[in-house]
């Protein structure tokens, strides 16, 4: 296989700028849109090295914190290619839509994840043979040149394309026979992109447990193939592992909140790390005061997925200032934000609505704190998630093949 089908116009494609701002995620989305058509489709399963990003947009980062949004990329790739030739990569950012409301009508899953994954870890504080197979594979020492390789790129970069973090998955899971909450809290401690939905239901997905009895494993000539010869783990993976169990779990869809609305003329804006965007919020009110919740992300303090994100806040609060013409001070503390809001003197602090997950779990803590300071917490949901959310009650196919359609309201919105 030739490392291109196509011929970028630039060698932007080929190394990522992983800066957290705003005008770098549209940059990278200008470089790949000559990409994002019959090319990504053809190409879109190669990983050809961590120099080399030409084949895919590496936009996720950027679409995690919504300092873009999926709904102006799937707009700028339509607008390039149409939805025929854009098609698979329009379901790619889908995919993310769909993970986000599949848990979020199933908060329960969540909820066994990180009971198991604390479990676990006290599992291995008692068992050191345990102890010490996930150390070596943390630290990329399995003797598996493939996942060792991709453990580094993880840990350096914090990104892997997404055809490698299935061969990770399989690996940890099925080779190494590692439980898969510690590979998916490895993971979300170094992805640049951590998402929980995406990142805990991936997992589960390659494990068998989202599609029951349905698993991914990887074979030694699809890593092969797909990452141009440069792995070949013959003779050393699990090909013919059986998929995983788990303890009867109830995964039937709940109801989504219904959206809130916001009633005052003078409101508060505080931003968080699920929704970098405010220029794009939809608000029906005057934002008078302006601020961002920072919630300490879980990784190492140094790593490349914490400096992405301290960067991304930044440039948010930049942009609350040029488009409110406000201060927008960084709070991470409950008191900070309370002493901000009852400045204000407001009745109505509107935030983006955070998915389940542990930003959620502080907006629930502040929503209750304004609420004793008579300020009403209102959670604004964008039209896009509430569009793609109720279509995750089952498999993604119910979700692709409302996409024509869905991709039409975006014209008409």
């Amino acid at each position: 296989m030739t490392p291109l089908p196509f011929d970028p116009t630039t060698q932007a494609l080929s190394r990522v700028e992983w800066t957290g701002t705003r005008a770098a995620g549209l940059a990278r989305l200008e470089a790949f849109l000559p990409a994002a058509g019959v090319a990504y489709t053809r190409t879109r399963n190669s990983d050809f090295g961590p120099d080399d990003r030409s084949n895919v947009s590496a936009l996720s980062p950027w679409l995690a914190r919504r300092l873009i949004t999926e709904e102006e990329v799937v707009s700028r790739v339509m607008a390039s290619h149409g939805f025929v030739k854009a098609e698979k990569f329009i379901q790619e950012v889908y995919w993310r839509s769909y993970w986000k409301g599949w848990l979020e009508m199933r908060p329960q899953v969540l909820t066994r994840f990180n009971q198991d994954r604390l479990a676990l870890k006290q599992t291995v504080a008692e068992d050191p043979a345990l102890a010490q197979r996930l150390a070596r594979a943390k630290a990329g020492e399995t003797g598996i040149a493939c996942f060792d390789g991709w453990v580094r790129e993880l840990t350096t970069l914090g990104w892997l394309h997404n055809h490698a973090r299935m061969w990770f998955a399989s690996i940890w899971i099925f080779t190494l026979e590692l439980p898969w909450q510690l590979g998916a809290d490895f993971f979300f401690k170094h992805l640049l992109d951590a998402d929980v939905a995406s990142n805990t239901l991936s997992w589960r997905w390659v494990a068998g447990l989202h599609t029951k009895g349905k698993h991914y494993l990887a074979r030694a000539s699809n890593i092969e193939t797909h990452t141009m010869g440069r792995f070949n783990p013959a003779g050393q993976l699990a090909e013919n592992a059986l998929p995983l169990s788990e303890p009867f779990l109830q995964t039937g869809p709940g109801a989504l909140p219904e959206r809130e609305i916001l009633f005052e003329e003078r409101i508060g804006l505080l931003l968080h790390g699920e929704d970098l965007h405010p220029e794009s919020l939809p608000l029906s009110a005057k934002v008078v005061g302006a601020g961002l919740l920072h919630v300490a992300e879980i990784g190492p303090a140094d790593g490349a997925k914490n400096k992405f994100a301290r960067r991304a806040e930044q440039d948010a609060c930049n942009r609350l200032e040029q488009a409110f013409g406000v201060e927008a001070p960084l709070m991470a503390s409950l008191d900070e934000v309370l002493n901000w809001a009852v400045g204000l003197d407001v009745k109505e602090i509107a935030t983006p609505y955070a998915p389940v997950g542990p930003i959620a779990w502080h907006v629930t803590d502040l929503k209750r704190a304004l609420a004793d300071q008579g300020i009403r917490l209102v959670q604004v949901r964008r039209s896009w998630d509430s569009r793609t959310w109720p279509l995750a009650t089952g498999g993604f196919f119910k979700l692709k093949e409302k996409l024509p359609n869905l991709v039409r309201d975006l014209d008409r919105a």
